[in-house]
């Protein structure tokens, strides 16, 4: 469940953030990296992502070929096992879980496959890759998922206003 305080915030926002996408799409490529990098990794030296779990909770990554096989060779089970039990084929034709929360997010919001999760699972939510003005839609909706690219947000507001 998501915490209300978050979710009054990006009530509260949602125009300004709106705005405030239309203000990133506009920037130098370059210049939109370096901002979000540098607060990214501030903003992540103080956050606890086992507090939240909000990714897990409320989305399921995309399950490449090569996630499929690793994970299956690490649960001792057969690909085509794992992607029957686990995956089902999304509109887009992509191999995604077949429900949220993830099958495999434990009590304690750890990931019972945390050393072999999927790609998308390790990079979420995308704040640290580059060329950030290509993952400005993505990142506008892990911002209503994701309190650190929140606070990422925040942060560059406060930056650019300066």
């Amino acid at each position: 469940m998501m915490d209300l305080s978050f979710k009054k915030k990006l009530s509260s926002q949602r125009k300004e953030n709106t705005r405030f996408f239309n203000i990133l799409n506009r920037l130098n490529h370059k210049t939109l990296d370096e901002s979000i990098h540098s607060i990214h990794e501030e903003v992540f030296k103080n956050t606890n992502c086992l507090k939240c779990a909000n990714c897990c909770k409320t989305t399921g990554p995309l399950f490449t070929d090569k996630d499929i096989n690793r994970i299956s060779k690490k649960l001792r089970i057969k690909p085509s096992d794992f992607t029957t039990r686990y995956l089902k084929i999304d509109d887009d034709k992509d191999y995604v879980l077949k429900s949220v929360p993830c099958t495999f997010l434990s009590d304690d919001n750890s990931c019972s496959i945390y050393e072999f999760r999927p790609k998308a699972c390790r990079e979420f939510p995308h704040t640290n890759r580059k060329r950030q003005y290509q993952l400005l839609k993505l990142t506008k909706k892990n911002l209503e998922i994701c309190p650190a690219v929140f606070n990422i947000f925040e942060r560059l507001k406060i930056d650019f206003n300066k």
